[in-house]
């Protein structure tokens, strides 16, 4: 199979048409139809629905409480009185109904009252207590029986149609234009929350809903912890400084990570920014159709082990992000998971020596037909300050 990479070019945010990609359609519709029609090959009469990135993805809806109940005869959110008119706004393929208490308590009572024989209901066992579930079986008492659901919606939402890709592809965009701030704050002696501070205004400016994530910004010997999130810490004379930043626009997630030297670098520092660098290429060009989500997790590890780096790389090689910014598949050892066209996942291999610094290099990437796209611009040349 011939196996292609494409790179992206960063647009300014002036370019960017954000009203455009908000009328982008969705396919609730046909999301909730191929979702009814699995129900009875998992021997399920219905699907109750509680996590909430899954109940936006089936329909819409961006609410902090709901409930979606779907079944083969229909599609009903149970949402409350804050939400009514927002609900009727974004939500066009579902019947609405306004809960006077708990959603998921709501629909437990619409079900119970509902005059049919005992019915099989699927719930997803991550997104309710063990409480929730007591207290769901007590309402329905015995006219329905709970069961836990595989992650139907999860796996559906692991590949992206046209309209979410195109969300992806200009947050990441607008995420990646960030980096362009963070240059020109991060010097020594600034504080990290000050160039976290500037970054998270500019997205704000530019459209984004907020951050995918708290903006990691670690300098010095901080950049060796992995999730460092930005402190009152001052940037040293000379060190590394991860930046890893997302931005939420459209409802969808982006994730980019650099890493920049403040300082002329030592030859060591160099070496070590090369070979992650390296581990990061070795990583996208395994990327392709049918290639497992463990394959693309070990050409990474590989590049590092030749380097003796193998026990400076903590986490995985990357995940998929979506409406969520940590989605399926995960790029790890022992994934048998094989990738799609349409699936959208980051590469972010990196390297971490306790106490002295760190290393993390990341993309977002499609997988298409032919390889990946690589939709994050790609300047990852060191940039020394």
């Amino acid at each position: 199979m011939n196996r292609t990479v494409t790179h992206r070019t960063v647009i300014d945010r002036t370019a960017m048409d954000r009203t455009a990609v908000d009328r982008t359609a969705m396919d609730h519709a046909g999301r909730l139809g191929r979702l009814q029609a699995s129900l009875s090959s998992h021997k399920l009469d219905s699907l109750l629905i509680a996590h909430l990135p899954n109940i936006h993805y089936l329909c819409g809806f961006t609410g902090s409480a709901a409930a979606l109940l779907v079944a083969d005869r229909g599609v009903i959110l149970f949402t409350d009185g804050r939400y009514r008119t927002q609900a009727k706004e974004e939500v066009n393929d579902a019947r609405i109904v306004i809960a006077s208490k708990s959603p998921l308590v709501e629909a437990a009572e619409w079900m119970a009252a509902e005059r049919r024989s005992s019915t099989a209901v699927g719930i997803e066992p991550e997104s309710i207590t063990a409480g929730m579930r007591d207290r769901l079986a007590s309402v329905l008492k015995g006219r329905a029986r709970l069961r836990s659901a595989p992650p139907l919606v999860e796996r559906a939402r692991m590949v992206k149609d046209s309209a979410e890709t195109l969300r992806i592809r200009r947050a990441v965009e607008l995420g990646a234009s960030l980096f362009q701030i963070a240059r020109k704050k991060i010097r020594s002696g600034v504080p990290e929350v000050e160039v976290a501070a500037a970054m998270e205004y500019e997205a704000r400016c530019a459209g984004a809903e907020g951050m995918s994530f708290p903006t990691i910004l670690a300098s010095g010997p901080r950049s060796a912890i992995v999730h460092g999130r930005a402190s009152g810490a001052r940037i040293p004379r000379s060190g590394f400084v991860v930046c890893d930043f997302g931005v939420i626009l459209a409802g969808y997630c982006s994730d980019r990570t650099r890493t920049v030297h403040v300082g002329r670098p030592s030859e060591e520092a160099r070496q070590l920014y090369e070979a992650v660098l390296e581990a990061q290429q070795a990583a996208i060009a395994t990327v392709r159709p049918d290639a497992t989500a463990a394959e693309v997790d070990g050409a990474a590890r590989r590049v590092l082990r030749k380097r003796k780096l193998a026990r400076y790389f903590t986490h995985s090689t990357g995940h998929g992000l979506g409406l969520e910014i940590h989605e399926a598949p995960r790029l790890a050892k022992g994934q048998t998971q094989k990738l799609e066209p349409g699936m959208v996942i980051t590469i972010e291999p990196g390297a971490y020596v306790p106490g002295k610094w760190g290393v993390r290099i990341e993309d977002v990437v499609v997988v298409t037909p032919t390889g990946c796209e690589v939709l994050t611009p790609t300047d990852k040349e060191l940039v020394i300050i």
